[in-house]
């Protein structure tokens, strides 16, 4: 039995504490649509995405209206290209890329996911016309989100397309220089990519819910709340927010007739005052995330969330965990301007985080070959310790150390 309190502590959750879903994820899979003629193709494309996705904002909109919790993204997360359009050349990888963002934009959608390939076992001809394709795409379209897998833990890593995804980063900032490279915060590289079927998929967020409740935690016991005590509530407070997602996804799946994937637990801030990962760290005791003892708490607050989702639902999944984007969280932007987090402590961190280096902006004249070195650590971590990493840095264009990117 729910007892009052606890409806009560939930509802103070969603109006001061930005507890949010924040996203809900459609995955198609488009391996039906696959033809070696381009037009062919691109309508299967498009009537698959209006079949399973015409519905999917304004059944998000009403399951969140009911509950009076906000749905932040509608996304829709689709096959990797580069293998649905295995023949197709450089310049019909750029057309198909935009027949996505246009199906994204009939339906509604924030983001669509998907145009990317899975190059840790070699490159294709297909994969590399994808990846030759990236700087063109992401700069003419705009709801697009890539990823490149180009490591795993059973098949190691693709050394020759780290090299190659240095170099694309660079020409993806350069064709998006207007924008302040924008399009390299839509391009992920990734070390064991999660998979995505047909089914929805409900991540939610909440690292003020957690902030809030290590607060309470501390002026109740002050001195004597122990790192044990911590982590029981963060696993308590995991718990009910993972309830939340799981009832909000599950509708939402039922109302569309689809099965119900997985609860995906992020603690991903956003630069909204309250809404930090950054500022948990100043509550567990550390003068600002990147002090000694950063990865500690990282790891113990990692684990914590896991542990407290899984309690709460057998379906969690995805990259459940802590994330720690440099440039969407204001308490971590403010560590790494200051000084106190270094690359190098953000590498160590991301040993024991849901992702990895994320969110980055860093000097447009950084080199191919350091980005790609960049790219060869990550990835070293998550093929070693079998977790998903990633790197999302973005080479602004003339800008250095120091100044602000838009």
């Amino acid at each position: 039995m729910i007892s009052e309190n606890e409806i009560l502590s939930t509802i103070n959750m969603t109006r001061a504490e930005h507890l949010d879903v924040r996203t809900v994820t459609l995955g198609v899979s488009l391996f039906d649509c696959a033809s070696t003629d381009y037009d062919t193709f691109a309508y299967r494309l498009r009537a698959k995405i209006s079949k399973y996705a015409k519905r999917l904002v304004e059944t998000c909109n009403m399951v969140g209206d009911r509950y009076g919790i906000p749905v932040v993204n509608k996304r829709i997360s689709v096959s990797p290209m580069a293998t649905v359009c295995a023949g197709f050349t450089r310049d019909q990888m750029v057309e198909a890329c935009r027949v996505l963002d246009d199906c994204a934009k009939d339906v509604g959608v924030d983001f669509i996911g998907g145009f990317g390939a899975l190059v840790e076992k070699g490159m294709t001809p297909g994969e590399r016309n994808l990846i030759d394709a990236l700087p063109e795409a992401l700069a003419t379209t705009d709801r697009i989100c890539s990823s490149i897998n180009v490591g795993s833990t059973k098949a190691g890593i693709n050394m020759d397309a780290v090299k190659l995804m240095g170099e694309r980063i660079l020409d993806v900032a350069a064709a998006t220089a207007d924008r302040d490279a924008i399009g390299c915060a839509k391009l992920v590289v990734f070390c064991n990519i999660p998979q995505d079927d047909v089914v929805i998929n409900v991540g939610v967020s909440g690292p003020g819910v957690v902030k809030k409740a290590l607060d309470r935690a501390f002026e109740a016991k002050g001195d004597y709340l122990t790192i044990t005590d911590a982590a029981e509530v963060i696993k308590h407070t995991a718990y009910k927010v993972t309830r939340v997602g799981e009832i909000i996804g599950n509708e939402v799946a039922q109302r569309l007739n689809l099965p119900f994937g997985v609860a995906d637990l992020s603690l991903a801030p956003t630069p909204a005052v309250g809404d930090s990962v950054g500022e948990i760290f100043q509550t567990m005791g550390l003068s600002s995330i990147g002090a000694p003892g950063t990865t500690a708490i990282l790891a113990m607050l990692n684990d914590a969330v896991k542990k407290g989702g899984v309690f709460a639902s057998s379906h969690v999944g995805g990259l459940s965990g802590a994330f720690i984007p440099v440039s969407e969280d204001s308490a971590i932007e403010a560590a790494a301007r200051s000084g106190a987090l270094t690359m190098e402590k953000l590498e160590a961190m991301t040993s024991v985080c849901s992702v990895g280096l994320d969110m980055i902006a860093i000097p447009g004249d950084t080199s191919a070959a350091t980005i790609s070195g960049m790219i060869a650590d990550e990835m070293a971590i998550g093929m070693i310790n079998s977790k998903t990493t990633a790197v999302r840095i973005i080479p602004v264009p003339g800008k250095g150390v120091g100044e602000k990117a838009v």
